[in-house]
């Protein structure tokens, strides 16, 4: 629990009946329990609030990333395609040459 052994548990404990004595220590025992419901109860109404937010920005993520190599699928084809018929006149020159 917490991250906390049996010793540390019953240092606490032990400490926590010094502090305030036999009658009061059920009263703070409900207390604690009560803050520690409360703790839970708001870090789950956050992840359910905050989550959907997180979906939606990733699927965005997702999509930019797709138009971004779309985008760059294009410029490759279209840099190949403007310099395919250099090459060619390079080639027939070059053989050209050589006859």
């Amino acid at each position: 629990m917490f991250g906390l052994g049996a010793g540390e548990i019953l240092i606490i404990l032990v400490i926590a009946f010094l502090l305030f004595g036999p009658k009061q220590l059920p009263e703070v025992g409900r207390q604690v329990g009560k803050a520690v419901k409360g703790f839970k109860e708001t870090a789950e109404d956050l992840r359910k609030s905050v989550e959907p937010e997180l979906n939606m920005i990733q699927q965005e993520v997702k999509m930019v990333e797709q138009d971004f190599q779309a985008s760059m699928k294009d410029a490759e084809d279209q840099i190949n395609a403007a310099t395919a018929p250099n090459e060619k006149q390079a080639e027939s020159k070059g053989s050209a040459g050589q006859a």
